[in-house]
């Protein structure tokens, strides 16, 4: 307990899933979190539960999919805090999107220009724009960690979702990058790569697991991961327990990528 005592981390996509998990695992470690996603009936319902675990931290509703929903967040952040320490970009759309915008998540020859604009404006561009803006804080303040929250479709393929490969691939090269350019100003970068999480965003997947053979076939470990064993491993790369890490990518997937073929 106290890992993450008198530190301030911005935790994107924190009103649901991996990042709910996440503001409350951190709460409950001592950090000033502040969470942020679109909707804020359950972003506070976040902060609640959060807060009750120890803490202290506030919401901010906001489209991060622009960038001056991502330079409101960081500047509200350091505005109120002064500091940021750790930024947790998890904020995304995966499977389910794809139900309720077909074609969101189709293989590239039924791919429109407008949805793979849309889709790597949620899972990419944010990314790019919240670091950014947060890189201009943490290079002030000499220290920083940041957590990249990818998918392991960003380090195998997919025969469709291909927006949604693209994006998490880039995520995790450009934290390589990120990792090798700002050490020497003290901040280190690190990736995170779940795979099938009992979250709303793969909503539609997870009742395959009922079938055991079917949840053979889809992973090692025969079960989806609860957000919690994600939140746990983000809290490895938030806090000085990872301070030799820099440019890891981390898999979260139960041996799924680890396999070349389903037993």
């Amino acid at each position: 307990m106290g890992r993450l005592e008198n530190k301030v981390c911005v935790i994107t996509g924190a009103s649901t899933g991996i990042g709910r998990s996440t503001m409350e695992r951190f709460a409950a470690e001592g950090a000033t979190v502040v969470g942020a996603a679109r909707t804020q009936s359950t972003l506070d319902e976040a902060l609640e539960s959060s807060l009750a675990l120890g803490g202290t931290g506030m919401v901010f509703a906001t489209d991060l999919s622009k960038e001056a929903g991502c330079k409101a967040l960081i500047d509200a952040a350091i505005d109120k805090y002064g500091r940021i320490d750790v930024l947790i970009n998890n904020a995304g759309v995966g499977w389910e999107y794809g139900i309720t915008n077909p074609g969101s998540m189709a293989a590239l020859h039924d791919t429109t220009q407008e949805w793979w604009d849309d889709v790597l404006a949620i899972n990419l561009t944010s990314y790019f724009n919240c670091t950014r803006f947060t890189l201009q804080q943490m290079m002030k303040q000499e220290s920083g960690s940041i957590v990249n929250v990818a998918s392991m479709a960003g380090v195998t393929g997919l025969y469709d979702g291909h927006t949604y490969t693209a994006a998490k691939g880039a995520i995790v090269n450009l934290t390589r990058s990120l990792a090798i350019t700002y050490i020497k100003n003290g901040i280190r970068s690190n990736v995170v790569c779940p795979g099938f999480i009992d979250t709303p965003m793969v909503a539609a997947v997870t009742p395959l697991f009922d079938d055991p053979d079917v949840a053979k076939s889809l992973t090692p470990i025969a079960r989806p991961a609860q957000p919690e064993e994600v939140a746990s491993v983000n809290l490895f790369f938030a806090s000085d327990d990872s301070s030799y890490c820099n440019g890891s990518v981390l898999l979260v997937d139960g041996g799924c990528t680890a396999r070349a073929f389903a037993s």
